[in-house]
């Protein structure tokens, strides 16, 4: 069976909802392809199922937490920018909050609710889901797109359908959450009509040390100093919380360390972390406190053994870390504790890969899509949105305010676009 559409969007991510949103809202008739059953299943996940939509900060400081090319997005920002993002979802019946560090949730906390807001509205303005559709090939033929699925929506039997569109969007994510369907499928879809796919790597996953202690699993550190070791050379330091997981170091500070160090150990690089621990005070002001510690205890230094060792390290760090630091500090005495306090040395094995990375750096090459429409500058009538383009963003909601802006204006460009038709 054969349908025709004047735009087809693959992917019902945040990029491929919001771009059938916008692109309907223009008038034009869309059908979206979604590999799921459900639109939206990693969004869902996000943010620790909470989903951090976007964040207030101003372009000059949000620009910032952009890579590689911050100014690719600016048009797209400021055709949908974070304001009206949060203008958009209060317009459609989903209310939102700001937390620290400017990051905006649903007020209710819940990921799903943003998906049904987005999937509710796709419904309002006649967005055509089909879910349960397995891409085979995607073909551009004369002015018209061809793409062929399977439709796995029977339990009985597989049909194979095909869709022609005047116009394809392409917002089929990147590699992260593999469970969730993110295949790479785009990458494919997108060499196959001549495009360049930048080398991808993992975004804000988890760095796995060396001998890494497991009694570390679960403790959360606060205001806590984080420099990233390339080869020995400090190339970035950062100040907040970090958590250590099974898969390694993770945490809103872990993560925005995590894309040079991936992509160096990607490289063969040898990585290393180094946590301050009291970031606050200078290491000779830390000498003093320990000795000050020390004489209150009316302890002399050499009979200090590990009981009352621990016992002065309650001064110094929560209770639950007391035991893997020790471990890890091989050789630890009070007159070494102030240098290992200020530089815990966590030498990094690999990272958590694309399973429980966040996002996917590196994708279609940024200079073969028009940044003003996010339309191809190779093929009439394609457009791209979201992970799948060279472009990925810090933790704290700036990939999908990515998505959402690149989304809206791929959307109302192929609108545009067909409308000229």
């Amino acid at each position: 069976m054969e349908r025709s559409v004047q735009i087809l969007i693959i992917g019902a991510g945040p990029a491929g909802m919001m771009a059938a949103i916008k692109a309907a809202e223009c008038g034009a008739k869309v059908a979206v392809l979604e590999k799921n059953h459900l639109a939206g299943r990693k969004l869902a996940i996000t943010g620790k199922g909470r989903c951090n939509i976007t964040n207030t900060k101003p372009w000059a400081e949000f620009s910032t937490h952009i890579h590689p090319r911050s100014n690719f997005i600016r048009t797209a920002f400021y055709n949908f920018s974070n304001e009206a993002t949060i203008e958009y979802f209060n317009s459609i019946g989903l209310e939102t909050v700001v937390t620290q560090g400017d990051r905006v949730f649903p007020a209710s906390m819940k990921a799903f609710d943003v998906v049904d807001a987005l999937v509710a509205r796709m419904d309002a303005v006649g967005v055509k889901l089909i879910s349960d559709a397995d891409l085979l090939a995607v073909s551009n033929e004369g002015d018209k797109f061809k793409c062929t699925y399977n439709d796995l929506s029977s339990p009985h039997a597989i049909k194979t359908e095909v869709v022609v569109a005047d116009a394809l969007i392409i917002a089929t994510g990147g590699l992260s959450y593999p469970a969730t369907g993110s295949t790479g499928r785009g990458y494919d879809i997108a060499a196959s009509l001549g495009h360049t796919v930048t080398r991808c790597h993992p975004s804000l996953a988890a760095l796995l040390p060396r001998n890494y202690e497991g009694s570390l699993y679960d403790i959360e550190l606060k205001n806590v100093g984080l420099s990233l070791f390339v080869e020995q050379d400090m190339v970035q330091y950062e100040m907040g919380d970090m958590t250590f997981t099974e898969d390694g170091i993770e945490g809103s500070l872990g993560f925005r360390v995590s894309r040079k160090a991936i992509n160096a150990l990607e490289n063969g690089s040898a990585v290393e972390l180094v946590v301050d621990l009291k970031p606050a005070v200078s290491l000779q002001e830390l000498r003093e406190r320990v000795k000050r510690e020390v004489s209150s205890f009316k302890w002399e230094v050499p009979l200090i053994n590990e009981a009352r060792l621990k016992k002065i390290l309650r001064r110094f760090m929560p209770a639950e870390l007391i035991d893997p630091f020790l471990k890890m500090s091989k050789g630890l005495t009070v007159n070494t504790l102030p240098e290992r306090l200020k530089e815990w040395r966590f030498p990094i094995a690999r990272h958590a890969g694309y399973r429980r990375a966040v996002v996917t750096a590196g994708g279609v090459s940024l200079d073969e899509v028009i940044s003003k429409t996010m339309q191809s500058r190779l093929v009439k009538g394609l457009f791209f949105a979201g992970e799948i383009l060279d472009l990925d963003g810090d933790t704290g909601g700036y990939n999908l305010q990515i998505a959402f802006s690149t989304g809206a204006l791929a959307g109302q460009s192929a609108a545009k676009y067909v409308s000229t038709l």
